[in-house]
């Protein structure tokens, strides 16, 4: 689309960066759509992420008390584990759902990191999930490298804010 209409449609010039997130209404509109399938059965795709996390970096399962020590066939049964997944996939799905209104994701981004900082999780765990998240998003959803970018930079901004008060909790 282009000119006036690109202006109706979009509420403004698609390309534009917005200051705060980085990311314009295109990368937003990239982000929210793609995010629909993964979104559509959530207790599902946050089962299949955190087990494929548990795989590629086997130390990261210690920070999951209630499945440290049962066998993945049991991950399901598991109440903690069941509430984990649904809050997972509610952050994430909160954090889409308001891309275009960058200054609450900042404030929900900060509140993630002050949480996970008091459980000793580091930037070094965020990027090994976000390399999880990058692999099944191409094996599953089938993500071109627009869509990709897009949500690279989606996590990119969302990782910022995280950190700021992930590593305030750990000079603590």
């Amino acid at each position: 689309m282009g000119g006036w209409l690109s202006q109706l449609w979009w509420g403004g010039d698609p390309d534009t960066v917005h200051p705060v997130s980085g990311l314009t209404r295109r990368d937003v509109y990239a982000v929210q759509k793609s995010w629909a399938p993964a979104n559509a059965n959530p207790f599902a795709t946050g089962t299949e992420l955190l087990k494929r996390l548990f795989h590629a970096h086997p130390e990261t399962k210690e920070f999951f008390k209630m499945i440290r020590n049962i066998p993945e066939d049991e991950y399901t049964q598991n109440h903690q584990f069941k509430a984990h997944v649904i809050n997972l996939m509610s952050s994430i799905t909160l954090a889409v759902n308001n891309l275009n209104q960058p200054e609450v994701v900042v404030a929900m981004m900060n509140k993630l990191g002050e949480s996970h900082g008091r459980r000793k999780i580091q930037e070094k765990h965020f990027h090994d999930l976000k390399g999880v998240i990058v692999k099944m998003f191409i094996e599953v959803l089938k993500l071109d490298d627009k869509t990709l970018g897009s949500w690279g930079k989606t996590v990119e901004f969302w990782y910022k804010h995280i950190f700021e008060t992930l590593k305030a909790d750990e000079t603590r």
